[in-house]
């Protein structure tokens, strides 16, 4: 199983703007109050198409749809949320928190991609679960060792223990469950996303440890990700803070592994860091200020990865 993939769906946002749905248990939204939607929207495209071109020009095989004006969608930006691609011609359907994410799954991103010759098997369709108040938000709560056939789990309000263990028998991953914490006026909550503190690549993850304050599982977490020959690279809560977290390994042309981050995420890394990642990848950053403060998610996000078959 191939754990990184060249293929990168990516949708381009219309009406992009902090979701106050969301910032219920998202503690790293801001309101830009200097902006008007209008410009927060526009500097978010031009913060999205600047992020595909760098992409691209690396030999990121980007595949780009249009939010539309059908719904009122302003996270559109962060698809891996809602959908996951798997080798075997599989697409899972996650169940949403916020009312207004949900309408963000739409049928004609599978069509398009049909039309560019991938071959979708079948669906797994996990939404019924939003009816019962269960949730399960993708690769932003799944960060899949799909190598190792591993998954790895921050428990919150957005992931669900038992959906998270249904996942794994049906896709035959071995669960790796914890609970992730960050300080929100001096107490400690649940980050709402398992890839805003931990980054899986072929060879190292990134991770923050101090988050996982429960012993045990912050050991059990090690044990997985160092029997599979990982490096490890801890990061701050400082870091997590500035998305350090929130990146992603994918490959450019003639298989070249490139670590995707905000430039945020790389500025707030040290120069050790920055030499261990680079021993295993190099690294492309691009800035991502206003979709990172409205949205509360960074690069990671805004990645939903390919790894559909492909037509002959």
């Amino acid at each position: 199983m191939q754990q990184t993939t060249n293929t990168i769906l990516m949708i381009r946002p219309i009406n992009f703007r902090m979701n106050e749905q969301t910032a219920v248990n998202n503690y790293y939204q801001k309101v830009l109050d200097n902006l008007l939607p209008a410009s927060v929207n526009a500097k978010a495209q031009e913060e999205f198409d600047t992020y595909v071109e760098k992409l691209t020009n690396h030999g990121v095989n980007v595949v780009v749809i249009s939010d539309t004006d059908d719904f009122d969608t302003p996270d559109s930006i962060f698809p891996n949320n809602w959908i996951s691609f798997h080798q075997d011609g599989t697409v899972a359907l996650y169940p949403m928190f916020a009312e207004n994410r949900r309408l963000e799954r739409r049928e004609d991103v599978l069509d398009t991609l049909e039309e560019k010759g991938f071959i979708i098997e079948n669906v797994v369709d996990y939404t019924s679960a939003e009816g019962e108040n269960i949730f399960l938000e993708g690769t932003g709560s799944l960060l899949l060792d799909r190598a190792n056939k591993k998954a790895y789990c921050a428990l919150s309000p957005r992931a669900d223990e038992e959906l998270f263990i249904e996942f794994c028998e049906d896709f035959e991953y071995t669960p790796v469950v914890f609970t992730a914490n960050q300080t929100v006026n001096g107490e400690r909550k649940a980050i709402y996303h398992t890839n805003v503190m931990m980054c899986l690549a072929e060879t190292f993850a990134v991770i923050c440890l101090a988050s996982i304050d429960d012993k045990k599982e912050r050991k059990n977490v090690l044990k997985h990700l160092k029997e599979d020959g990982k490096e490890v690279i801890d990061i701050t809560e400082a870091q997590v803070n500035n998305f350090a977290g929130n990146m992603l390994q994918v490959k450019g042309k003639n298989d070249e592994l490139f670590l995707v981050m905000s430039q945020a995420a790389y500025d707030s890394l040290t120069q050790d860091q920055i030499k261990k990642i680079e021993k295993h990848c190099k690294i492309i950053s691009s800035s991502l200020d206003t979709i990172e403060a409205c949205g509360g998610g960074s690069a990671r996000c805004m990645m939903a990865e390919v790894f559909l078959p492909k037509q002959l």
